[in-house]
């Protein structure tokens, strides 16, 4: 699935499209700057959904707080339930580099998408 399609298909989930960055979320990217949001996006993926066991999954990303963890939500790359659900990522494996890189490449256009 490419980015295109991920994003079309987030935008028909009545939850997954009522997520936006919040003004003070597009201040927060404006004042970092791209190359840091995206660093710290492929360290919460890295810490967060990388491993193949979480204990506590469905509950390691918060609503809000940081732009990425807003993406995380709207793009279903919040836990591995919804990693499986989404994109047939399964459960119990850890992800590799390559599924890492594509999971921050969707958050980051998400992200894009909204400062526009």
């Amino acid at each position: 699935m490419t980015i295109g399609q991920a994003l079309a298909n987030l935008r028909k989930s009545e939850f997954r499209s009522r997520f936006h960055l919040t003004a003070q979320d597009r201040a927060y990217v404006t004042s970092k700057g791209l190359p840091v949001i995206r660093q710290h996006a492929a360290d919460f993926v890295w810490k967060r959904l990388a491993p193949a066991e979480i204990p506590n999954d469905g509950r390691q990303t918060p609503m809000r707080g940081h732009p990425v963890f807003v993406a995380q939500h709207a793009c279903a790359c919040c836990c591995r339930g919804c990693l499986e659900k989404w994109y047939k990522i399964p459960k119990g494996t850890e992800l590799t580099q390559a599924q890492q890189d594509g999971i921050v490449d969707l958050l980051m256009a998400w992200i894009l998408r909204e400062m526009h």
